[in-house]
Order: structure tokens, then sequence, then C-alpha cells
């Protein structure tokens, strides 16, 4: 049995929720969690809690950022069709958010 700890705000964390998510879910579910610098834990809690998310830019979250605009624009010149994807016009727009929101701009 692990060792019980409190978190930063000195709270006990023992209580599990779990649920399911089709791998498409995940797979989107993971690639914010990446932009966004948090523990899945952390974003997760802030989102059903209704919080904002505050992206702290760091190292991480650039890397995570251009992987995610570099497999966007492989996407687009690979595809033969000119029009952009509803998911790839969604990431643009998570990444977009995310930068100006680092960058301390709240008009997006």
């Amino acid at each position: 049995m692990s060792a019980k700890n409190r978190d930063e705000h000195n709270r006990w964390r023992n209580k599990t929720v779990a649920f399911r998510m089709s791998p498409e879910e995940s797979n989107e579910l993971d690639m914010r969690v990446k932009l966004s610098g948090l523990t899945k834990q952390d974003y997760l809690i802030n989102r059903a809690l209704q919080r904002d998310i505050v992206v702290v830019g760091n190292p991480k979250v650039y890397v995570a950022l251009k992987k995610k605009l570099e497999e966007v624009l492989i996407e687009l010149k690979s595809s033969n069709d000119a029009q952009l994807s509803p998911e790839h016009l969604e990431t643009i727009k998570l990444i977009n958010k995310t930068l100006y929101e680092m960058k301390g701009d709240k008009d997006v």
C-alpha cells in the first residue's frame, strides 16, 4: 500500500474517479493535456470543476506545441484536399489559443 500524501494545498486526495473513453477521445485528451503543460490529473480536475486552464510556458509546452504543429503541417502537405479537416482546424485553433494565452493576450 502506498504512503498517504497531501497535495500542495495540504489536501488529502484519496478518492478515485474513473471513466471510459474511445481511443479518439483519449488521443484528443492526451493532446490537450500535453499542450497545457499540466498533469492529466490536474487538467481533468480543472475541467471537471469548470476552472480555467492556465498554461504556463515552459520548454515542455513549447516542444509539444512545435511537434503538434509539425504533425499538422505534414498531414496538410500529404493531403490532396485543399480544405482543412475539422480535426486539423480544431487542433490549430487550440494551439493558437494556447499561444495567445501564454503571451497574456485573452482576446483570441
